[in-house]
């Protein structure tokens, strides 16, 4: 299924992006506590950049706590995307799924195991955030997905790797999206639940943002239960 067809954007958005990085930029904002190997990457949507979330560490408030916000490799209107989502957006995903392996393997290289890694996505960041939890090939600590959807989720389940059934997943989106409507996401999740991925599904009466304090805790408390020691 073509999800071209779905008109999850409206026609203003469809100016194509122009694929420029070959290696995703990347900054680290330490957490409090200075030995920690606790990480999560975030991955900001659709025309946005890193600096769109340099809120969330204080958000968070997780001493222990380290953040790597990434921009998307190709350029959009100021901003980045993680692919074109009007001419073939598989192939951009794909290619993005790419980068953030490379990403998490320099990660774990550099003494941040994939089980003590969380990652945060919003919008495209979000339908990222499904294929990297599904696809790559070691456990993470947890995925936070806000307000996004699944690239052909069907082709995500049959592609699935070995350890996908062991992930723990929270996705939220809103009742009042007008971006990507909910009713076509909640499908999505359900699809990629039957096919055995774990999910924490929650609904806020929200437009295409993230819901202030309410879903803030909801977040803090799926990550903070995951942090227990190995």
């Amino acid at each position: 299924m073509s999800w071209k067809n779905l008109s999850f954007f409206p026609p203003w958005l469809a100016s194509p992006a122009r694929y420029t990085a070959a290696v995703l930029d990347t900054e680290l904002i330490p957490a409090a506590e200075a030995d920690s190997k606790w990480l999560m990457v975030v991955l900001h949507g659709l025309g946005d950049s890193m600096e769109g979330f340099r809120w969330l560490p204080r958000a968070l408030n997780n001493p222990r706590l380290n953040i790597l916000l990434a921009n998307a490799p190709d350029d959009y209107h100021g901003g980045f995307s993680w692919y074109d989502i009007y001419d073939k957006p598989g192939i951009g995903v794909e290619r993005s799924r790419g980068l953030l392996f490379d990403l998490l393997d320099r990660q774990r290289a550099d003494g941040f195991a994939t089980e003590q890694t969380f990652v945060f996505g919003f919008s495209q960041g979000c339908l990222m955030t499904l294929e990297v939890g599904v696809r790559y090939p070691h456990r993470f600590a947890g995925l936070v997905g806000i307000s996004g959807y699944a690239h052909e989720p069907e082709q995500l389940v049959a592609g699935q790797s070995p350890v996908a059934k062991e992930q723990s997943f929270l996705i939220t989106h809103g009742t009042a999206d007008p971006l990507l409507p909910f009713a076509k996401t909640k499908a999505q999740m359900e699809q990629l639940q039957a096919g055995g991925i774990r999910m924490q599904w929650e609904v806020f009466e929200k437009e295409h943002t993230i819901q202030g304090e309410a879903e803030l805790a909801v977040i803090r408390k799926f990550v903070e239960e995951r942090m227990k020691p190995l």
